[in-house]
């Protein structure tokens, strides 16, 4: 999994659209302990990757206006992108960037690969752990994001750490558990604002303890009456602590990383010695406040899926995503072994049936079924219809879920030896065909797509970072030197100037050409074509896929037709704008992230036109 993961990401990958942010406040972190940068996520995994860029000699310029004027709430919003472009692609080789920013976030994949074996292990035994790694070596969403400067797969390893720990800490409430639950949740604190949802589900799980008689001979947990209560009561307690103390490990951590961040917000408290410490005191609650704005914000994004957008998502999302993104391989073990486990339950062999999962292993097993369940319901009804990488926690423990096969196979031999040897062979030959299907579509795996989707290419099933997400780029400047390109159009999906990775990148809008394009080639994000911008009618000229179809070039026709007419762009009726940023007819998020990027000093002004704009059109709503 390094070579197939690490080898893309750490020498051929571009950094992402989001990574771009990161990286820069990531540096902020560990060299200034300032947190005013990405407080839309908690620090630990950009303080890691903080760590690892400073450990490699990755630099930052604290005297350009991209820092200085970057105090204020929306200033620190807007520059985060800004800074984060100018640390990973101009004041620092963009190459030495991307290793030293990533190599944590690989390191932490493959962690959270030891869990998954370890985890299985402990449920099925060693042929168990063997099938859920192989199978979560090879899984696409691990290897596309695992080794990216993100918080999806560091809080997937915390959240399966969570509960496992939790269980142990409902199994025996020892002070070696309290400590193990405790520094996990807070790891899950510190890494991304969904581990609330964590707590929420784990919290459910203990609930649902009261009407489960059969885990009492596994757990010591009394039938009924006070001594029933008290043992409840001894682990709610003990919950109770290892939260408060999680919490406080938190705000401790979150204290120290943002020591040197400004407290503008909190002016209002006063500029006296006691108020300044309080405002001090109170910074972490404030990034916190504000990342849990982003998180629990009311409005839900559009979704696109199957050629269809959605203007508010839909519950089909993730389900379909899932089963589109899976290895036919991991879907096909997923029936097998819930068929023969539904087939163990009916089955009058209770005994043989109740030793699938040993005894002292039941309670961790019950906690991670059950939390599943209800943190998948709850990315079903979220509003974060974005991508597969916000569906990583279900995936991951999805994965362990493969833990009984083998006894179950075991199990079976006993009653049909011939079909429990064919169930085998087969289980054996899908759980190569994965590691296959990993290694075939070396490496790219973001547009990765099984038989589900019907051989359509990406831009026909899903958009965003499914697809596309600007970690192509150095892909396109291998097809330009490769052509002899003297310009190549960009339309990309990023926010970062593309110019220092594709030095003949000219900015490009595919739904708007001129006669001067005529004939030429231009690259297009896959998400241009139908999802973020409406550029379906390239795809009646010739084209090359690159990146595995993460992005397309055409070459142009020649004369470019008439908007609106057949085989032209789209009439501005019917034009899509990338990402709208600010105020209603305001330049769109990348050309004003691109400008601010060529003229660093204009941060500040652009800022405060911003904020006039909003004050203006906020009272004309008013008066209307």
């Amino acid at each position: 999994m390094a070579v197939l993961a690490g080898g893309p990401a750490l020498f051929r990958e571009s950094p992402t659209f989001d990574e771009i942010a990161h990286i820069g406040a990531s540096i902020t972190y560990v060299n200034k302990f300032d947190a005013r940068f990405n407080p839309e996520h908690p620090p630990l995994a950009k303080v890691l990757c903080g760590i690892s860029m400073a450990a490699g000699g990755v630099r930052a310029d604290y005297g350009s206006p991209l820092w200085t004027q970057t105090e204020g709430m929306f200033a620190s919003f807007t520059g985060e992108w800004a800074f984060g472009d100018w640390v990973a692609l101009r004041w620092n080789d963009p190459h030495k960037v991307i290793f030293w920013a990533r190599l944590p976030m690989l390191l932490l994949t493959l962690l959270l690969g030891w869990c998954t074996y370890a985890f299985a292990t402990r449920l099925g035994g060693p042929w168990a752990g063997l099938l859920c790694l192989a199978i979560y070596a090879s899984t696409p969403t691990f290897l596309t994001f695992g080794p990216l400067v993100l918080t999806d797969v560091p809080i997937t390893l915390f959240a399966v750490l969570t509960v496992w720990t939790f269980a142990s800490l409902w199994h025996l409430p020892t002070r070696f558990s309290f400590w193990r639950f405790t520094l996990c949740l807070a790891g899950a604190f510190l890494t991304k604002f969904s581990s609330l949802v964590v707590l929420f589900a784990i919290v459910i799980v203990a609930f649902t303890t009261r009407w489960a008689p059969k885990l009492s001979e596994a757990t010591g947990q009394p039938l009924d009456g006070r001594d029933r209560d008290g043992w409840r009561r001894q682990r709610w307690v003990a919950t109770a602590k290892a939260v408060l103390m999680a919490w406080l490990i938190g705000y401790v951590f979150g204290l120290v990383i943002s020591w040197n961040q400004p407290t503008e917000l909190l002016a209002h408290l006063g500029t006296s010695v006691p108020a300044l410490v309080i405002r001090r005191l109170l910074v972490p609650f404030v990034n916190f406040g504000l990342g849990a704005l982003f998180v629990l914000a009311p409005t839900r994004p559009p979704a696109f899926l199957m050629g269809h957008s959605f203007p508010h998502g839909t519950l089909l999302f993730f389900p379909t995503l899932f089963l589109l993104k899976s290895m036919p391989g991991f879907l096909a073990l997923l029936m097998i072994t819930g068929g023969l486990a539904l087939s163990a339950r009916r089955s009058s062999h209770k005994t043989d049936a109740s030793a699938i999962i040993p005894s002292h292993w039941g309670l961790h097993w019950r906690f991670w079924c059950v939390t599943l369940v209800v943190y998948s319901a709850v990315c079903l009804v979220s509003h974060l219809d974005v991508s597969i990488r916000h569906f990583t926690i279900p995936i991951a423990m999805s994965i362990v879920l493969l833990a009984p096969l083998p006894k179950l196979i075991s199990r079976l031999g006993n009653l049909h030896r011939r079909i429990a040897l064919a169930t085998g062979g087969i289980a054996g030959a899908l759980c190569v065909s994965c590691v296959a299907t990993a290694v075939l579509h070396y490496p790219w795996y973001m547009p990765y797509a099984n038989f589900l989707g019907g051989g359509r290419p990406a831009y026909e099933l899903f958009g965003d970072s499914n697809a596309d997400w600007n970690q192509a780029l150095f892909a396109v400047e291998d097809f330009a030197r490769a052509n002899n390109l003297q310009r190549v159009r960009l339309d990309y999906y990023g926010s970062s100037e593309p110019e220092p990775i594709v030095p003949k990148a000219v900015l490009w809008n595919c739904q708007n050409p001129t006669d001067a394009d005529a004939g030429q080639w231009a690259v297009v994000s896959s998400n241009m074509i139908r999802d973020a911008e409406n550029c379906g009618w390239l795809l009646q000229y010739p084209k090359r896929a690159i990146a595995g179809g993460s992005m397309y070039a055409f070459q142009l026709p020649l004369p470019i037709p008439r908007p609106g007419s057949a085989g032209g762009p789209p009439l501005p009726k019917v034009q899509k704008a990338l990402f709208s940023f600010g105020a209603k007819n305001q330049p769109g998020f990348r050309e004003t992230m691109v400008a601010i990027d060529r003229a660093p000093f204009g941060l500040g002004a652009f800022v405060q036109k911003q904020m006039e704009e909003y004050q203006r059109q906020n009272q004309q709503r008013k008066q209307q």
